[in-house]
């Protein structure tokens, strides 16, 4: 998803993709729990950098049989990881796989809540990033971004606070997560 910063970063390989959905992350950064506040049935949500599907499936579960997750990533063999835990399942009807671009995510329908776990801190451009966010989103819609914390600085997580706010997101303090720094924002109108 999105152009990334070679000098610091490189995308997850998807060879490795294994470590992003093991058990005890899951034991760690229990998806449910982490956004059984911001989701419900019938949304729309959109799971930016999906990888092999961590949060996509769980979200699917909690939009019920009248929501809609919308997993975007960069890789291709990361939605092939998430096609093939989905099929034949119920959560194939759910689920709507998307290859973003590396400048954008190039959607254009409207959601209601966005999760960009372990993303924003890679991207080229966040400022295109939040611009791009803002035509998604309903209004009032939410995103949740969670960084890695030994990874992005704290200065580093407070520009990235900055540069949503300039775009029109309100920011408030997103739930405490192990291992993670946590921003939720909200789309005023």
């Amino acid at each position: 998803m999105l152009s990334m910063r070679k000098e610091k970063h490189r995308l997850c390989p998807v060879e490795r993709a294994g470590g992003l959905d093991s058990k005890i992350r899951r034991w760690i950064q229990n998806p449910r729990n982490i956004l059984k506040s911001y989701i419900k049935e019938g949304m729309t949500v959109l799971d930016v950098g999906c990888g092999p599907g961590f949060f996509s499936t769980e979200m699917a579960g909690m939009v019920g049989t009248s929501g809609r997750v919308i997993a975007v990533d960069l890789q291709d063999g990361m939605l092939q990881k998430v096609k093939a835990k989905i099929q034949g399942t119920e959560l194939e009807k759910r689920i709507t796989l998307h290859k973003s671009d590396k400048k954008r995510i190039g959607l254009s329908d409207k959601v209601d809540f966005v999760l960009a776990f372990y993303v924003v801190h890679e991207l080229l451009n966040q400022n295109d990033f939040f611009e791009e966010l803002k035509t998604i989103l309903k209004p009032k819609g939410k995103v949740l971004i969670v960084e890695p914390l030994f990874i992005v600085k704290k200065a580093e997580f407070n520009e990235m606070t900055k540069k949503a706010g300039e775009v029109g997101f309100a920011s408030f303090k997103g739930p405490r997560i192990f291992w993670g720094k946590t921003l939720l924002l909200e789309k005023s109108s």
